[in-house]
């Protein structure tokens, strides 16, 4: 059934034109994910799609009687309500047992978003909070399509993962705007983006999307290869002389002018920063047994870390655990209970927070750049302007000039981060830079930070991003301390898999040993008692466990084999929407059977190891 259908639908503001004449359609069991750079009219679209906002021009219908629910970026609430009755008035039920079992659904949800005070006023809470609360009250409402504007947003690693999960298993359609690439790569089943003006559709996944639009840029460097060649052509022609005196040689004369007029079109560009940055010592910033209280809460204490010139470290943590405080106790915006925070002379920092600094929206663009440096130098020496970085960073000579007013609100954090960079920094500070930033600007930046000179220290819930520029990972644990582990964070995440799985397999030490005893290889007190040695003694496989443990590497094998076969077919049969929807579907049935194959593994093999360990 076919939900919503757009029939070409145009959209400006002002003289400023966001699209022309798109159209697209949206049918039960559709998971679209919509990509494009900041400013080009995503949001728009989605209000226009949710009937929130009318076309210039074109023409919407939605199936009779099809119900949508909505998250916008910035929703509406009223300051004296509850969390809970905000999320409930969104769902009109009279029968009372069905009131309470929604009820409780709405308290489950918020608690798995991190919302725990259900009866917090509206007005009381951050803006991270109220979104979460918002996208609670969506989730609840029965409908036929969720449209979600950044539902990741102000989401720690655990509520998007369980996001993820719970939007997999509804059954409504789900058209949504995200910069989490592992999101996209996960829920959607169709991509599309918004480009100039332009709607393209793409069949699959992120990374699917990734290799089609490769190929359609390849094309249209062909096509525009192809017109050049012509282009020369008919001037040529035009330079001996031509003079429009027959019908012939004067529809020559406007093929010329139609050839000189069409243009290559915006191409997305190779983006080459290295900026030198200022020197760094060998002093970067040493914290010493750092404690930290708010709201008579310990955040974290007796912190102990020392930055090195080329870190690269991912924080990482539920919300409200610390991350935030962190960075504004290095950057100086904050200062310790106990303990010190000690910069070295050479360090310059760029705080990039997650609540912008007030911009003075009167200035341009480029004015505002300027404010921070006219240029900069690269590391072979040349020197950048400050209307090229500005390019680097997505922003047109024309919107250069653009008061910043006009700014849609992602574009001005691109322009508030490209401000900071502007002033040569030589370690950064980065607080949730994914928020409101389109996938393109997070490219640039991650291209930027590849060559950075210094030290970089995020803080991010965006699991491709600490993946990408991640060396080491901070976690926050539930004890008021901070871990630190080596690798990115696939590799933070798959170790605390197994140590969980272990915890869970393996009796837990206890109090009275491990206070005396040192750890063996397992992480079990060496000398743990005898009911303990009785309890790892007693530990084996069963029969169908043994079985199973001696063919799960071929299933796992197989089910690889399945899944890169369905990926091959999906992308040869992007015409047959039928034969794609079957393909898709079996491709995620068997996502979803590889996902528990590997944690079957994860449980055995712990399991194998245990039973061996206990022999010795």
């Amino acid at each position: 059934m076919i939900i919503v259908n757009a029939e070409q639908i145009s959209k400006s503001y002002g003289i400023k034109p966001l699209f022309d004449r798109i159209s697209l359609s949206i049918e039960t069991g559709d998971r679209i994910g919509l990509i494009g750079v900041n400013g080009t009219g995503k949001s728009t679209l989605l209000k226009i799609l949710a009937g929130i906002e009318a076309p210039d021009d074109g023409r919407l219908s939605y199936a009779n009687g099809a119900s949508i629910a909505f998250l916008q970026q910035n929703p509406s609430y009223e300051a004296d309500e509850t969390v809970l009755s905000h999320v409930l008035k969104s769902v009109h039920i009279e029968d009372a047992t069905l009131l309470a079992e929604t009820e409780a659904e709405a308290k489950r949800i918020l608690s798995k978003l991190g919302i725990e005070a259900f009866d917090a006023r509206m007005g009381t809470l951050s803006g991270g909070q109220r979104k979460r609360t918002q996208l609670a009250a969506v989730l609840i409402q029965p409908a036929d399509l969720l449209i979600l504007d950044e539902p990741t947003n102000h989401l720690d690693t655990d509520a998007v993962d369980w996001l993820e999960t719970y939007l997999l298993k509804l059954k409504s359609a789900l058209l949504m705007i995200t910069h989490d690439r592992y999101f996209l790569d996960r829920i959607a089943s169709g991509m599309l983006e918004l480009d100039h003006g332009t709607l393209y559709p793409y069949s699959g996944n992120y990374s699917t999307f990734l290799q089609k639009k490769a190929e359609r840029l390849e094309m249209q460097h062909a096509t525009e290869s192809k017109r050049q060649n012509l282009l020369r052509g008919e001037l040529a022609w035009m330079r001996r002389g031509a003079r429009a005196r027959t019908t012939k040689q004067k529809a020559r004369i406007d093929r010329f002018h139609e050839l000189e007029q069409a243009g290559p079109g915006q191409m997305d560009k190779e983006m080459d920063i290295s900026l030198l940055g200022s020197r760094l010592g060998k002093k970067v910033i040493e914290i010493h047994k750092v404690t930290k209280s708010l709201g008579g809460r310990t955040l974290f204490r007796d912190f102990d870390y020392i930055v090195q010139k080329k870190d690269r470290i991912g924080i990482v943590g539920k919300n409200g655990r610390g991350k935030s405080t962190l960075l504004k106790l290095i950057a100086g915006k904050l200062q310790p209970d106990d303990g010190s925070v000690v910069i070295g002379t050479t360090v310059s920092i760029g705080y990039f927070s997650q609540e912008s600094e007030e911009m003075d929206t009167s200035l341009r663009v480029i004015e505002y750049v300027k404010q921070a440096a006219e240029r900069i130098q690269n590391a072979d020496g040349t020197w950048v302007s400050a209307s090229q970085m500005l390019e680097l960073f997505l922003f047109t000579p024309e919107t250069q000039w653009t008061p910043i007013s006009k700014l849609s609100g992602g574009e001005k954090r691109r322009l508030y981060l490209l401000r900071i960079l502007m002033a040569s920094p030589n370690v950064l500070l980065l607080d949730e830079p994914t928020n409101d930033l389109d996938i393109q600007t997070l490219t640039v930046l991650e291209s930027y930070l590849d060559d950075f000179p210094g030290a970089v220290i995020t803080v991010s819930h965006d699991r491709f991003f600490l993946d990408r520029i991640a060396t080491s990972i901070l976690s926050f644990e539930d004890d008021a301390k901070i871990a630190h582990h080596v690798g990115n964070y696939s590799d933070y995440a798959e170790l605390r898999e197994q140590r969980e799985a272990a915890e869970g397999m393996l009796p837990p030490p206890s109090r009275a040993t491990a206070s005396s005893a040192g750890p063996s290889a397992n992480g079990i007190p060496a000398d743990q008692g005898d009911a303990d040695r009785k309890s790892r003694r007693s530990l084996k496989f069963s029969f169908n466990e043994q079985r199973e443990y001696e063919q799960i590497d071929d299933r796992i094998a197989e089910a690889e084999r399945r899944l890169e076969e369905l990926g091959h077919a999906i992308g040869q049969v992007s015409s047959d929407y039928e034969q794609l929807q079957k393909l898709t579907q079996e491709q995620r049935e068997q996502e979803k059977a590889l996902e528990h194959l590997i944690e079957r593994w994860t449980y055995l093999s712990e399991l194998a190891e245990a039973i061996e360990q206990q022999k010795t």
